[in-house]
């Protein structure tokens, strides 16, 4: 079975439970594969990722293989506003965060609700050089563990959603963007936009952040906010100490 997110903002939890941890969401218009149903519970794969885990069964649409298949291989259209609103045939509005996907609406048998848009769309891929201003976007949004909106972000789904809304693709959790790439030998080798990695002390990858001009990075940590880095990691001045330990440096493209 397959579906689309029909709703602004849905959970994927790692267990079916309304008590499980957030793992990721789904934004609205992302489309899921339906691997196995467990009372109101569906386990599922996101499309764009592969992510897979675990949502509420009333909180998608279910649409065919042939739909599935095909809104796979059409260009990826995003909103490109912080927030903005689809409307429905009988005049209601349905907030959508940054980085929703709209490639169905030209899709009458999936857009049975007969969505519209009007406001701002990105799609393809932009110059390396626009992921700064992307970034901006998500400046001072909290970190939320397993999110993926300015109104709630974890490190790595803030670096999944810059990377998309300007055409590339990347893996969803840090660990998997850590194995994507060319690494680089120092930090002078970097250029804007690249990926930085931390460590914890087991040597596991933790964190990620874009890199910004100068030796300052942006990244996720209590909030979207702009740091130093240096070859020790980020220093966080606020603080006045290193907070995450430099593993790598990543050219992703």
């Amino acid at each position: 079975m397959f579906g689309i997110c029909n709703l602004a903002i849905v959970p994927v939890r790692s267990e079916p439970s309304d008590r499980s941890e957030i793992v990721t969401q789904l934004l609205f218009g992302e489309q899921i594969e339906i691997l196995e149903r467990q009372n109101q519970w569906a386990r599922i794969k996101i499309q764009y990722d592969d992510y897979e885990g675990w949502v509420d069964s009333k909180q998608y649409q279910i649409i065919s293989e042939t739909n599935y298949n095909q809104l796979s291989n059409e260009a990826i259209i995003l909103n490109a506003d912080l927030i903005d609103y689809i409307t429905s045939s009988n005049n209601l509005l349905l907030p959508i965060p940054l980085g929703a996907s709209l490639s169905f609406l030209n899709n009458n048998e999936i857009n049975t609700s007969n969505f519209d848009f009007e406001g701002t769309k990105t799609s393809g891929i932009k110059p390396k050089s626009a992921l700064i201003n992307t970034a901006f976007m998500y400046l001072n949004a909290p970190y939320l563990w397993g999110g993926k909106t300015p109104f709630g972000i974890d490190c790595s789904g803030f670096t999944q959603m810059v990377y998309k809304l300007n055409g590339y693709k990347i893996h969803r959790d840090a660990s998997q963007q850590a194995l994507e790439g060319e690494a680089l030998s120092f930090i002078e080798e970097s250029e804007v936009g690249d990926l930085a990695f931390f460590d914890n002390d087991e040597g596991n990858i933790t964190h990620v952040g874009i890199i910004m001009e100068n030796n300052y990075i942006i990244h996720a940590s209590g909030k979207v906010r702009i740091d130093r880095l240096d070859h020790l990691g980020i220093y966080n001045p606020e603080l006045n100490k290193h907070t995450h330990k430099l593993r790598v440096i990543k050219k992703i493209i």
